[in-house]
């Protein structure tokens, strides 16, 4: 009966062990749920809906985290960094080349792309000839007596890259001209710090068309043009051609200026090198990677790039790197 005793004994014991073991190990799979505090996210203003649900499900995720975003055109969405002096976890721009050109090297020295878009011309069925539009005559009926059109400001990269779809438009329609008519046609209180500002103009029909990015077009429910991929800025194959139109921006230092020349249209992330919570930043980034992250961007029309393109993967945090590969 001892011996018995002890062989149920020793029994226990060895299961007692075995849950303390398999506690342990559950405790490490779980400990990211013990993330806490505020994470600040600088965004693009295209990005507000797939952020907004980002948001939601990062802190589902987390409880005990809270998510702030703020929605902004992309130049001064970094420039609440480099001139403003607060603090962000993650900065994300709807054009790669501001975050080198104006976060370089003192407040970043990485970034990654992560979605994909396309310029596109918006409108409602309440806009001054919206059933004669087209592809091939948009241009035409912008000019028109009456027609009022919007883009956003040069700090916006949305209402730089209306610039340069009209420079390059006049080159495919073989149009001379077109770009300057454009440009003094569009009147200035037409020109908005934002572009998604513009969409409460079309609506109430306070403007006719409004110059967007598809994913805008797509998340308000709004009728839109969609141009040549020669010129909706969309497509790698035609990169050269789109690198013949330039547009000057305002640049870090005041009275400097920026020259942005066509490229295709990539949003980029970056993880300031002064964030006070790097810990919540990379965590973050590995959601926005990985596969949720890229659910949201696809359902918005934001196509997702996986794996994200680093343009120096060794920069990049070691938790990161498995998520990106090196630019070419």
């Amino acid at each position: 009966m001892k011996c018995k005793s002890l062989a149920i004994l020793s029994t226990v014991l060895a299961l007692v062990l075995i849950l303390t073991l398999v506690a342990g190990c559950s405790d490490e799979e779980t400990e990211p749920a013990e993330l806490e505090g505020v994470l600040t996210i600088f965004h693009a203003g295209s990005l507000a809906v797939p952020f907004e649900e980002m948001e939601a499900e990062f802190e589902g995720m987390y409880p005990e985290v809270d998510v702030q975003c703020e929605s902004a055109s992309s130049g001064v969405t970094i420039r609440k960094v480099t001139e403003l002096g607060r603090n962000a976890e993650i900065v994300a721009s709807a054009d790669y080349s501001l975050i080198p050109e104006l976060m370089y090297p003192d407040y970043a020295d990485w970034y990654v792309t992560f979605a994909k878009n396309r310029m596109v011309l918006c409108y409602t069925d309440q806009s001054m000839y919206a059933e004669e539009i087209t592809s091939d005559n948009w241009y035409e009926i912008l000019l028109r007596d009456g027609v009022e059109y919007a883009h956003s400001d040069l700090l916006d990269p949305c209402g730089y890259r209306t610039l340069l779809v009209w420079q390059l438009a006049e080159e495919y329609y073989d149009q001379p001209g077109l770009y300057e008519d454009l440009v003094a046609n569009c009147p200035e209180e037409n020109i908005r710090p934002k572009s998604v500002e513009l969409v409460l103009l079309l609506e109430s029909g306070d403007i006719d068309y409004a110059y967007e990015y598809s994913s805008v077009a797509m998340q308000h429910n709004l009728l839109y043009v969609e141009f040549p991929p020669e010129i909706d800025l969309s497509d790698i194959a035609f990169k050269d051609f789109y690198a013949q139109s330039t547009v000057d921006i305002p640049g870090a230092e005041p009275g400097t200026t920026i020259a942005m020349t066509g490229a295709p249209i990539v949003y980029v992330v970056t993880i300031p090198s002064n964030t006070e919570n790097p810990d919540l930043a990379i965590a973050f980034m590995e959601y926005l990677l990985g596969d949720k992250g890229q659910a949201i961007m696809n359902n918005n029309g934001q196509p997702a790039i996986a794996p994200a393109v680093a343009d120096d993967l060794s920069k990049l945090p070691t938790e990161l790197q498995p998520y990106a590969v090196q630019a070419p």
